[in-house]
């Protein structure tokens, strides 16, 4: 099975829903979540040229998904820089390197928009996850991370 990785757009709403909330997070919302207004968002996000949706699919299933979004800034030479976020790959389909695959594009991307980093939080403390990252070429020696949950 060959992974296809693409931008996520509005048909992917609910795959990507069960994603985020059955394999992403321990703490989904518990309120039910309005499938049009994530739909109307992935129109938005398909369109803009900094903000990347990608999703992996085998079979015509999207099995795995990771977010970079480019941000603008007028130090180290102008350059941009960008975020990884929502890194997800369906639990039963772990260990398959979608993951990894996902992270190399998003990788890519960073690159072709000339961004001089990429950051990366994560909320899991699994040896494993921090691993998966650190392969993938992060460290997590360079930057404190801080969250202020509003």
């Amino acid at each position: 099975m060959m992974l296809t990785i693409r931008t996520a757009t509005a048909a992917d709403a609910e795959s990507l829903h069960d994603l985020y909330h059955n394999h992403l997070t321990s703490n989904p919302p518990e309120e039910p979540q309005d499938m049009a207004i994530w739909r109307e968002k992935l129109d938005r996000f398909e369109i803009d040229p900094f903000y990347h949706l990608l999703v992996g699919e085998v079979d015509g299933l999207v099995l795995s998904s990771a977010t970079l979004i480019v941000i603008e800034n007028l130090t180290h030479n102008v350059r941009p820089y960008s975020v990884i976020e929502n890194v997800v790959t369906h639990a039963d389909h772990r260990g398959k390197f979608y993951a990894t695959e996902l992270m190399n594009k998003a990788s890519a991307l960073a690159k072709e928009h000339n961004c001089y980093k990429i950051m990366l939080m994560t909320g899991s403390k699994k040896e494993s996850t921090l691993n998966f990252y650190e392969n993938c070429g992060f460290n997590k020696d360079d930057k404190t991370g801080f969250v202020k949950w509003l």
